[in-house]
Parts: structure tokens; C-alpha cells; sequence
């Protein structure tokens, strides 16, 4: 099964303009369905404001769609969208509410407003990785232990635990299509004393970004 990006979870943040508010939502979502509910709560949530603004991008599909809610055309849905492409993201809806504060901000004030607030929100939600993941129990000596912790971050695994014993243990998860050099990795670097155990296969979502 393919890779692919999507948020890690719910995330807010806001950017102000010239007394104007911009508050950044973003959602992972499953269905346009789904991004559209979201899109109706900000709605219902923040009928006082000027603008609802959003983009979202569903994978199965092929879903994207972009709205300026009254906003001069491209100053707010697209650079919404563009946040979200450029993350490479998948399966998300962001909406960018805008409280008017009196002062109008240009064409460029408002591409800037509206990207930061969705890079705010982008940002608290944090991303996942989307892939197929084996993962491994490596029995590690104390005074291996830096070597393979670096081992494992050159790698871009995902240390899941570390259990301090007589040995250090450490689960960790590494993508599928890494695994076996991973593993060839690990045995040049101990010369062959460590001998980590796979204990599982999935696809599943890792955090790679706060």
C-alpha cells in the first residue's frame, strides 16, 4: 500500500493583521462527508465573522476543493490550499475564520494572513506518515546503547519504548521497506551480537512532525 501524509490530529492557531483575526482549524478527515461537517460546525461556531474560509483534500477520489466565503478571489481558499500541498498532506480539511478588524489589508495582506493562520494550525496538528511499518525488539548492551539510538535516528525509525534492565530493550518501529537494511545496519554495527526480533507487520499512522 502506497505512503501518504495526513495530520496527526486536530490543530488550531491564530494570526493577527491590522486588528484583523484569523483562526486556523485543521482536521484529518476519511470523506468529503465528513470535511464538509466540519466545514458547517465553524460555520454554526463563528456565524459573527466576516469570512469561513477552507481547502480541504481527500484521497480517495481524488477530492480537493477551496472556498474565499466572500474574500477577493485566490487571496484565501487557495493559499489555504497551497499550506496544505505544500505538506504533501492528504485526508485534511483546514478553515481559516476571519474576524474583520477595520482595516483592509490588500491582496497580498490577505494571502499572507490566511497562509499563516493555516501554517499555525498545520503546525499545532502535527503529521503523520501513513505506510506499512515492521516492527522490532532489539536486546541492546549499555554500552551500545548511543551507537544504536543514533543507528535508529539515522534510519528515521520510531523508538515506541526503552526498558531499562540488566539489557536496554527497545521497541521500535521501522518502515517495511527499510527494514532489511536496517537490520544488516545493526548487525555490522554490533559485528553481529545484537539480534533484533520482528515482532509485527501494519499500516498505520507514525508522527514524524510536531
Amino acid at each position: 500500500m502506497t505512503e501518504y501524509l495526513v495530520p496527526a490530529g486536530f490543530g488550531q492557531g491564530e494570526y493577527t493583521e491590522k486588528r484583523s483575526r484569523f483562526i486556523g482549524q485543521l482536521w484529518p478527515v476519511e470523506s468529503e462527508a465528513e470535511a464538509l461537517a466540519h466545514l458547517a460546525a465553524v460555520r454554526k461556531a463563528h456565524y459573527d465573522a466576516r469570512h469561513n474560509c477552507f481547502a480541504y483534500i481527500v484521497r480517495d477520489g481524488g477530492v480537493v476543493r477551496y472556498g474565499d466565503d466572500g474574500e477577493p478571489q485566490g487571496t484565501a481558499g487557495q493559499p489555504i490550499l497551497a499550506v496544505l500541498n505544500g505538506a504533501e498532506l492528504t485526508n485534511v480539511c483546514c478553515t481559516v475564520t476571519r474576524y474583520f478588524g477595520g482595516v483592509l489589508l490588500g491582496t497580498g495582506g490577505l494571502v499572507r494572513a490566511y497562509t499563516a493562520a493555516a501554517k499555525a494550525a498545520l503546525q499545532s496538528a502535527g503529521i503523520c506518515r501513513m505506510a506499512r511499518w515492521q516492527s522490532f525488539r532489539i536486546p541492546c548492551p549499555y554500552p551500545m546503547y548511543e551507537r544504536v539510538r543514533r543507528l535508529l535516528e539515522e534510519r528515521e525509525a520510531v523508538v515506541a519504548s526503552t526498558d531499562y534492565g540488566a539489557d536496554v530493550s527497545i521497541a521500535a518501529l521501522v518502515r517495511a521497506d527499510r527494514a532489511d537494511a536496517f537490520e544488516e545496519a545493526l548487525r555490522e554495527l554490533s559485528a553481529g551480537g545484537i539480534a533484533p526480533e520482528k515482532t509485527g507487520e501494519r499500516f498505520r499512522g507514525v508522527r514524524i512532525e510536531a
